[in-house]
């Protein structure tokens, strides 16, 4: 039933949202300027690694050893937009077709996590990722890394098409308040360093 109703919610909402989207590639194009969409590699269930698909929020600039700069200085004010309104998630849809993603789900993160997750941590993988999810309507990026990966590991032991609908209808009021969209003196979120205890 799950995958049914991603499916169905997925295709309407592609449908519904074909302007909007249309508008927010043709902004990005403008002023981000090339590639609109960003392609990453994340892992998925069972950490099984998958393109994930977003609108990209950020310029490519560089310093003179042609490293990216900081996030801070590359996210522009047009991209913070697009992250408060999670606008640049709307790609995702596609991935939730695929059958990659779920509408609910533990966000997907950076590959180079999986050696860092602890056993408990790592459970976060049993289930498909989402668009939105347990944690981000708890919280989101406010959130430390520890209450998130709590908050993932009791969806996936509670999850259910109840609790799916809830935290879609949530979401929506999140993304109005634009609460948690970073965490506290930071551009996105500090980078995940590990825990204590490492996945055997």
């Amino acid at each position: 039933m799950k995958r049914i109703f991603d499916l169905l919610i997925a295709l309407v909402a592609l449908i519904v949202l074909s302007p909007v989207l249309a508008i927010t590639a043709l902004l990005v194009r403008l002023k981000l300027g090339s590639p609109v969409i960003f392609h990453q590699p994340r892992p998925g269930l069972d950490a099984r690694l998958f393109r994930l698909h977003k609108f990209r929020t950020m310029t490519d600039q560089r310093d003179t050893n042609g490293e990216l700069l900081p996030d801070e200085i590359r996210l522009t004010s047009f991209g913070k937009f697009l992250r408060s309104t999670s606008l640049d998630e709307l790609p995702e849809l596609w991935n939730v077709i695929r059958g990659e993603m779920s509408l609910v789900g533990p966000r997907p993160l950076l590959a180079k996590y999986l050696e860092r997750y602890s056993p408990e941590q790592l459970r976060r993988h049993e289930v498909r990722p989402g668009i939105t999810g347990w944690a981000q309507i708890n919280g989101r990026n406010a959130l430390t890394w520890e209450q998130k990966f709590a908050l993932d590991v009791w969806y996936v032991d509670h999850h259910s098409l109840w609790l799916d609908v809830k935290i879609l209808a949530l979401t929506v009021w999140k993304i109005v308040q634009r609460d948690g969209i970073n965490e506290p003196g930071q551009a996105t979120a500090q980078e995940f360093m590990g825990s204590q205890t490492k996945p055997l």
